[in-house]
């Protein structure tokens, strides 16, 4: 560490622990539930009929399995930084470091663009509902997700306090949100208007085998899963940590998984097959479908799609302020420009960090709403899942590495060589073989590739002007 970081990390004050285990609970929920559900319900129903449930369990188990590694790592090394951290303690490289980072930060971009339009969506669908024909198409949709992008950046210029704050009521709207849909399931089942035979029914639209039809909906219903990762940057926020967090990690990722269940049962009981291939058609509005079709005569049908507004809005805003705060944590290392790092002296936010993520959202909005042969959600939602699977399989490598550092010791451990199953399943879900699109291949390297831009231009202005080399000076503070 140079004398400048030793500098201020002695000068910067600790972080606040005001988390305990119901907050930190509360906000890997809302983390984890949110617009993967709207988005991917229909794609999956297609990819595997009925049996869409499986999608969510099987991605579900190498979730858990990943967040294995993560607990094992963040009760070792308790500290903000996450993937990060673990990738430069394991293999101590800091261009992979960076990358780590970067596709950490560019996860967030692409799932917050994803929760945008399915946001834009549901607005426009309220609207219409109450007697307001927008008679927007796709230009009039992809408008009012970017106008919401720009709401969260201002949301997020107000402080990382707000928007915890936010965070705990929207959580608390989606739950009531998903539970709507399940009530509403059941109360089709129990009047005779669903079929639940349908939920052991297989068929794919594309014709697949079973074992490849479900292993491409487990890609796609990945996306749906992730956000657990998110909760170990607040660990320097969070009360005893290293006691609390393994039982409430996991606690989370069982209510996701059942709650995301029932909702699959939901949606294939009350929705016939050539509904849901409409609704596919559609992108995210599967979940208000079932909703109209399951209770068309009770109000809630109108009040739905809004309450699907704020609950969406909640994963939004998660990842915007961390794909923020990583950029901020970034530029305060000196492998990106510094103006990333710049900070409102009244409200203390990275606001060139906010800017810049924004900036980025907005381009991948357009860039894929425009594009009239690629279907606009579902492809920024692959891209999330394949960034943070490869993400995933470097930390779940990184655990294996670090078991040999016996200079800290762990509260929690990952049982044998579950690390090694983690990886070569993340690994495995990122690959060709799950039907993958190439455009989101194409997204992930755009992406990576302005990190790369910014990290080459960083290290000739590092040489160049300020004679010193590019590299990770105090990685555990990465994110502020």
């Amino acid at each position: 560490m140079t004398a400048r970081a030793v500098g201020e990390a002695a000068t910067a004050p600790d972080l606040k622990r005001v988390m305990g285990p119901r907050l930190l609970l509360l906000f890997i929920v809302g983390d984890i539930l949110g617009a993967g559900v709207y988005a991917v319900t229909g794609q999956m129903a297609s990819t595997v009929g009925g049996i869409v449930w499986l999608p969510f369990l099987a991605a579900f188990v190498v979730a858990t399995l990943t967040a294995l590694s993560y607990l094992e790592l963040v009760t070792k090394y308790p500290q903000a930084a996450g993937a990060a951290l673990y990738t430069h303690r394991a293999f101590g490289i800091h261009f992979l470091t960076f990358i780590v980072a970067f596709a950490v930060v560019c996860s967030g971009i692409t799932s917050a663009s994803t929760s945008s339009n399915v946001l834009a969506q549901n607005l426009v669908a309220g609207l219409d509902g109450i007697g307001l024909d927008t008679g927007f198409g796709t230009a009039g949709t992809t408008f009012v997700a970017m106008g919401f992008m720009i709401l969260l950046a201002l949301v997020n210029l107000r402080g990382v306090g707000e928007s915890v704050k936010f965070n705990v009521v929207l959580t608390l709207v989606e739950m009531t949100a998903l539970a709507i849909v399940i009530g509403i399931g059941l109360w089709a089942l129990a009047r005779g208007d669903g079929d639940l035979s349908r939920i052991v029914t297989f068929s794919s639209a594309e014709e697949k085998g079973l074992f490849l039809a479900v292993t491409a909906a487990t890609s796609v219903a990945f996306f749906a899963m992730v956000g657990f990762e998110d909760s170990v940057n607040m660990v320097e926020e969070t009360h005893e940590p290293q006691r609390i967090f393994p039982r409430t990690m996991l606690t989370g990722l069982g209510i996701a998984v059942v709650t995301y269940m029932l909702v699959a049962v939901a949606v294939v009981a009350v929705l016939t097959p050539s509904q849901l291939e409409t609704i596919n058609e559609e992108e995210g509005r599967a979940l208000l479908a079932v909703v109209s079709q399951g209770a068309p005569g009770f109000p809630i049908d109108t009040v739905f799609p809004f309450l699907t507004v704020f609950a969406v809005a909640n994963t939004a805003l998660i990842n915007m302020l961390m794909a923020s705060r990583l950029l901020y944590g970034l530029a305060r290392q000196d492998v990106l420009p510094r103006v990333l790092g710049r900070v409102s002296t009244q409200r203390r936010a990275p606001y060139v960090g906010i800017a810049f993520s924004t900036a980025l959202a907005l381009a991948l909005i357009a860039f894929v709403a425009f594009r009239a042969d690629s279907p606009l959600v579902l492809q920024l939602s692959g891209t999330t899942s394949l960034l943070l699977l490869l993400v995933f399989a470097i930390v779940n490598i990184a655990c294996v590495v670090l078991r040999r550092d016996r200079a800290h010791e762990g509260f929690f451990r990952s049982p044998g060589l579950t690390p090694v199953l983690a990886a070569a399943l993340c690994l495995f879900l990122a690959g060709p073989w799950v039907d993958r699109d190439p455009l989101q291949w194409a997204i992930a390297g755009g992406l990576i590739g302005i990190g790369v831009l910014l990290w080459a231009f960083t290290w000739l202005t590092n040489r160049g002007v300020r004679a010193k080399r590019t590299g990770f000076r105090d990685v555990d503070s990465l994110s502020g």
